[in-house]
Parts: C-alpha cells; structure tokens; sequence
C-alpha cells in the first residue's frame, strides 16, 4: 500500500515538473537575475537586519520609558486630587455633628460618626483616616487600628511638619510614617484638615505602594513585553541566518531516516500497507512479502487475495472496513493470523490510521503490520507456566502471597485469604496492599507487622505474627529481583502453644528446684530434729507402754475387783426389791433397793463401756462379719430403749426393710445401733420422737438415727464423738453418761469400714448417720 502511494505521488510530482519546466523557459532569464542580486546583496542583508533590529529595540524603549514616565505624574496627582477631596468631604461632615458629640462615650460615638462619614470605597487602596482631639492625640480611626488610639498625631506625622501646622493649605504632602507594626517607617501620602471645636483635625494617609501598585505592575507588564519582543527579534535574526543550514541538514537527516525505515523493516519482520478503503485494494511493501514468505509484487493485491490467507476466526476484514466507514474511527488496532507460504499461520498485529488526501474523498488506512508469532508463543508458554504456577502455588499447605514493587497484590493462593478473611473483591491483582489489609478481619497484632512504610526498605528473614483470632503465623519473606516481597505464612500456633507449655513447665521446673533446694535444708534441719525426737519417742513409747500395761492390768484388776461387788450389789437389791424371802416392811425401804439396782446398774454399764473403749484403743477389739439381717438387729435394739422412753413418753419408730442384709458383726451393730438410739432418748425432751431407718445406697446400707432433741452447736459436733467429752460441763449437765456413747459407736462403725457422720440444730434435733456394707438378700 505504501508502494502504491509512492507511485501515485512520484506521477504526480513529474506532471508538476513538467508544468514548471514549461513556465521556466517563459522566465527564465528573470529568474537568473532575481538569483544572482539576492547572493549579491546576502552579504549585506546580514548586516543590515541586525542593526535595524536594535535601532527598532531601543526607539520601543524610548517611547514606552516616556510614557511610564507620564503615567506615574498623573497617578500621584490623582491620588493626591482624591486624598484632598475626601479630607474635605469628611471634614465638612464631622464639623456638622461636632456639636452632637457626647461628653460621656466621646470616643466611641467619634468612631461610628467617622465610619459614617466616609464616603464609599474611602478606606479602600490603604487609605487611613486619622482624628485627632484638642490636644493632637489621636481619638478616632478608620478602618480601625487600636495600636495608633491615643499616641500624639504630631509623633506619627514628624513635629515639625507643615501639615499639622498650616493644615488644608500644606496640601498634599510625601511624609514617612510608622504604624507601630514592627516593619519601620513607610512613604506616605498625607494631607491635614483643621477642624472645630472639640475636634483637632482629621489626616488621611495613603501608602504610596498602594498608590503606585497599579502603575508597578503595568511597568512590570511593560518590561516583560519589551524583554519578549526583543526575545523574539534576536530569535527571528537567528532563525534567519540558521534556516539554510537546518534546511539542509534537515535533508540530510530525511534521507539517513528513510534508509534506517527501509532497513528496520527488511529486518524487524514488519511491513507497510495501503488499504483503499472505498475500492478494496491493497498495497504491501515488499517486507511484508518477506514476512509471510511470498515473493514480491508490484501489483495491487485484491480483497479477496488477502481475505484468503487470513484466519477467519480471528478478523473479519470486511465487516471491519464497514465499521471503519460507518463509525468514521481512525485508528485501527487489530491482532490476527495470516497464513505463511509453507501453510503455517503467522500472528500478525495490525496498527493503522485512516487518512484521506486532501480534495480527495477516498479513505486509505495506513499502517505498519509486526510479526508477533514469537511473542504469542511466549505469552501462552507463560500463561501455562502462570497456570502451573498458580496451581502449585494453591497445593502447598502455607499462605502465600507475593507484592510487587508498588506494594500491589500480584497473586495469593486461598489459604491466605481464608487466614485474613479476606472477601474475593479484595484478592485481585493489583490491590494495594493498604487495600488489602483493610478488606482483613484477622489482620495482624504481633509488635512487628509488615507496615508499608516499612516494606519498602524492611529487611529479608522471617518474624513470628499474631492474629486477632489469637493464631500465631511464622512469616518468611524475601525480596524479589524486580524489588517486590513474596511471603509465606505456616501455622505455629500448636508449636507456640508447645513453647508457652515448655516456658511455663521451665518456669515451674526452677520454682521445683528452687523449692526442693530449700526443702532440703528444710529436710536435713527437720532430720536432725527427728533423730532427736525419734530419741525422745523411743523414751516417751516406752513409758507409754509402760503406763498402757499398767492402765490395762489396772482396768482388769478394777473390773473384777469391782464387777464382784456390783453383782452382789445388784443381785441383792434385785431378790430385796422382789421380796422374794418375804416383805421388807416398810414401802421406803423397796424405794431403796430400787434406785441400788438402777445405779448399781448403771455403774456396770459404765465400767463397760471404759473396757470396751480400752479394748477399741489398744486395738485388741476384733469383729467377726456375717450376713445380719438389718430388721432383726434394729427391733431388738429398739425393743431395748423403749422402757426409757416410755418413761418420758418419747415416741421411738423404726423404717427399716425385712429383707435388707449386711455384712457386720452382729453384737458390735446392735451395740452401735444401741449406743445412738440411748443418747436420743437421753437428749430428747418429753413427748419427742425418735426415728431408726435403714435404706440402700449403692452398694451400701445406711443406717439413720434422728431425734427431736435439743441438738448439738456446729462448734460441738466435731469433738462430740472423741471419748469421755460431753457437751454440758461436770457443773452443769442434766443427763447422766459417761461420754463414751458416740465414741465406741464411732470406733466399732470405723473397725467395719464405715464412717459415722453428724448433722445437728439446736433446738431443732440431730441426725446421725453410717453405711455398712450390703449384703445379698437370701433367695
């Protein structure tokens, strides 16, 4: 296509050649001698138009000087004529409310009438008015500056200037003048008016930079115009003696530039084309025949030529002509597959331009077609290799991602957004990182998270990270070549929590040592002590075996020395109170032999109950289980108490199975049994109620006994049980007993492997409780 525009130009230009070749013949000889007076007179020219260049500079220069010049006289006459004009104005209108003025607010009601005597726009360009009282200091500003209030308008003006002296007819005069803003004196333009009665006079002032600002910046206007304009004289005077040698070297430059276009396409596997939109032709350079391995032509390739070697699936050419035209774009951009010359196909990407020569309405699209088939091929090698990267990268059992050099997301595999909980929006590549752990809601809390700032310069290795949901990751990260950061995060949390386990056992360990160091200096003081109380045992043991064998033999001597009697004794007052030999006589005396037998009685009892004891702490009380029928045993131990009880009308119940069987010694459970039911009689007031039960649990049989009574304090109850300890004193106690009761009821319940509990309220009653072992009932 190129070609052909080549060719349609080059027959151009030799029709015009041939039309001016004619018209040379016609004037040639004035064009000879128009050539040779312009080389005459170059020389000359050259020297010539830069003199009048300067000439035209400096006259410029003179004339805009002049009339700067001018312009600054006239803006210092006006802001003169304006200063005096509104000194006046506001001096006549103070004068005519001067007699208004209160004594009492003076200054404030000064103020406001010299705010409204200003006429409009009068405090604009800086202007400052000033009123000074009778005595020259300054009572009234405006616009208002309380710095300047109260200081002498003589020290502000200069003392000995004409304008506080001869006022209105000093006119308008140049004064310096400080304000008291710390930035010195300052040119003014001040003009005085006197005025009446208790006004001095009235200043306006005006600072001659906002008087001349205007004319400063139509002088910087002016200048900069000038500095252009002479600028753009010496560039025109330097164009004109660079344009020949450009000229020339621009030639030059054109052809070395054609030939590297020539030579770029015969070996950057590209060519040229011209497509005729309107008439479906197209035109190659010969570098695109190369490309798909044809031989060259010079002929105009049809539509149908091309529309055969190209892919159909790739580019429609027709319908893009159609598009082109229809839409009126210009510029065209297409990827596709031509066919070679061996039946191979050659990616080919397609860029062009619609242009249309000018007079002409025929649409050529011109452009450059590259071979891009290398580069497809690496692109789908790399694609795959993308996929398999991907794929390994979403195996392994880490969270991965990798940052490019902007801190923008290239790729993540799922377990590292399923860590931060991370939504698929936030996980495309190209996030910004900042986007990123925004999206997070498991970010991390570790003292060392990867911050952006710090990503830029932060140092390879790995650090350990918490998250919010208390995880804890080991992150590894290196720098990429490109200076990007790949990371991968594993799970530690179970070492973490293995680590904290070995510190805290660590922590403890040294407690131990430390403890068992100081154990043992405590042990080896404590064994000196105990080889010396292990002496000092030896010695007491022997004594009380001693006093054991002597309290033994003193206890079976005391038995029988005094169990002989109390038979006797009982026996006697047993056959007297039964008048078995006959009556006594008088009543009195059977009362006697009564209360023998019942206190001869209960000494026995007594001296029982302390050889038991004596047995049971000796160790030489031995029991003898069998299967024991619960029901028998309770009967006969309440059949015993109820003459007791009947005495003081207490009322004695038992709830206990027929068929419930236990393994103890019969004669120990019913003295047990015996033993706790005589305390609750004892204990229990008149018309009471004492109640036995038996009932299973589990495996064991439980035996209750509750009474009525006036119950036991908590404070009593745990040393209740302990021999010869009763809970009312020698002094003050009511009831008979030697305190032996619920101890041996106790040791024989503890000798069957039992335990005997007590649940008590005063006033209220006690329980007393104990399990045996169950035995099975008999079929």
């Amino acid at each position: 296509m190129a070609g052909d525009a080549t060719t349609r130009r080059s027959n151009k230009d030799s029709d015009s050649e041939k039309s001016a070749g004619k018209a040379s013949l016609l004037f040639w000889p004035v064009l000879v001698s128009l050539r040779d007076t312009i080389i005459s007179s170059d020389s000359v020219m050259r020297r010539i138009i830069p003199g009048l260049a300067i000439v035209f500079i400096v006259i410029l220069a003179l004339f805009r000087a002049g009339e700067l010049a001018t312009e600054y006289t006239e803006t210092e006459q006006s802001a003169q004529t304006t200063l005096s004009l509104m000194a006046t104005v506001v001096a006549n209108r103070l004068g005519a409310i001067e007699g208004t003025l209160p004594e009492v607010g003076f200054r404030t009601t000064l103020k406001r009438s010299l705010a409204d005597s200003l006429p409009a726009g009068a405090t604009s360009r800086s202007r400052i008015f000033l009123v000074a009282d009778t005595n020259g200091k300054i009572a009234a500003t405006a616009p208002a500056h309380p710095g300047l209030e109260g200081r002498p308008i003589a020290d502000l003006l200069s003392p000995s200037q004409p304008l506080t002296v001869f006022g209105a007819r000093a006119g308008v005069l140049p004064v310096p003048v400080d304000l008291g803003r710390g930035e010195g004196s300052e040119q003014f333009l001040a003009t005085v008016h006197h005025l009446n009665g208790n006004l001095g006079m009235i200043a306006v002032l005006q600072p001659e930079s906002a008087i001349f600002a205007d004319w400063r910046d139509d002088l910087s206007a002016n200048v900069t115009l000038f500095a252009g304009t002479a600028l753009v004289l010496l560039a025109v005077i330097y164009g004109f003696f660079s344009q020949a040698s450009r000229a020339e070297h621009a030639d030059d430059m054109y052809a070395a530039t054609r030939a590297r276009i020539d030579t770029a396409l015969t070996h950057g596997r590209c060519g040229l084309f011209d497509w005729d939109l309107s008439r479906g032709r197209m035109f190659w350079s010969s570098s695109l025949y190369e490309l798909l391995g044809r031989e060259p032509k010079d002929d105009i390739l049809s539509f149908a030529d091309v529309a055969d070697i190209t892919h159909p699936d790739d580019i429609d050419l027709l319908g893009l002509a159609e598009h082109l035209l229809e839409t009126g774009e210009t510029l065209v951009d297409e990827t596709f597959r031509m066919r070679h010359a061996d039946g191979s196909w050659i990616w080919l990407r397609a860029r062009g331009e619609i242009q249309s020569e000018a007079g002409r309405a025929e649409p050529h699209l011109i452009g450059i077609c590259i071979d891009i088939t290398e580069q497809h091929k690496l692109a789908e090698k790399s694609r795959m290799a993308d996929l398999r990267l991907r794929d390994a990268i979403e195996t392994i059992s880490e969270a991965f991602v990798l940052w490019n050099a902007n801190n923008e997301l290239v790729i993540c595999n799922s377990n590292y957004q399923s860590l931060h909980n991370l939504p698929n929006a936030a996980v495309n590549p190209g996030t910004p990182y900042q986007d990123v752990m925004a999206a997070a809601s498991n970010a991390e809390i570790a003292p060392q998270p990867v911050t952006v700032t710090q990503r830029g310069g932060a140092p390879e290795g790995s650090y350990e990270a918490q998250l919010e949901d208390r995880r804890w990751l080991q992150i590894s990260e290196r720098r990429t070549k490109d200076g990007g950061f790949v990371s991968v995060g594993t799970d530690i949390t179970a070492l973490k929590k293995h680590e904290e386990k070995l510190m805290l056992s660590e922590k403890r360990l040294k407690a131990t040592v430390s403890d068992l160091q100081k154990s043992r200096q405590t042990l080896e003081y404590q064994a000196r002590q105990l080889v010396e109380m292990a002496d000092k045992y030896q010695e007491e043991k022997t004594r009380a075996e001693a006093a054991n064998k002597a309290k033994s033999e003193f206890l079976a001597n005391i038995s029988h020395e005094l169990r002989t009697p109390l038979n006797a004794i009982i026996g006697f007052s047993d056959i007297m109170t039964q008048e078995m030999f006959g009556p006594i006589g008088t009543e009195r005396y059977n009362d006697y032999c009564k209360d023998i037998y019942s206190s001869g009685t209960y000494l026995l009892n007594v001296i029982n109950d302390i050889l038991d004891m004596s047995k049971i702490e000796a160790g030489r009380m031995s029991i003898d289980t069998e299967v024991v029928n619960a029901a028998s045993v309770t009967d006969d131990a309440s059949r015993i108490v109820t003459g007791a009880a009947t005495e003081k009308n207490i009322s004695v119940t038992t709830d206990v199975a027929e068929n419930l069987m236990v393994h103890a010694d019969k004669r120990a459970l019913k003295q047990i049994l015996l033993n706790l039911l005589a305390n609750a009689v004892k204990f229990t007031s008149d018309s009471g109620v004492v109640a036995l039960k038996a009932e299973p649990r589990g495996d064991k049989l439980r035996f209750e006994v509750t009474d009525t009574g006036i119950g036991i304090s908590e404070r009593d109850i745990e040393r209740l049980a302990e021999p010869f300890v009763q809970v009312e004193n020698q002094f003050t106690k009511t009831h008979q007993g030697s305190g032996l009761g619920l101890a041996i009821a106790r040791s024989l319940v503890e000798l069957h492997g039992g335990k005997l509990s007590i649940r008590s309220e005063v006033k209220k009653g006690t329980t007393v409780s104990f399990t045996l072992p169950l035995a099975d009932s008999p079929a």
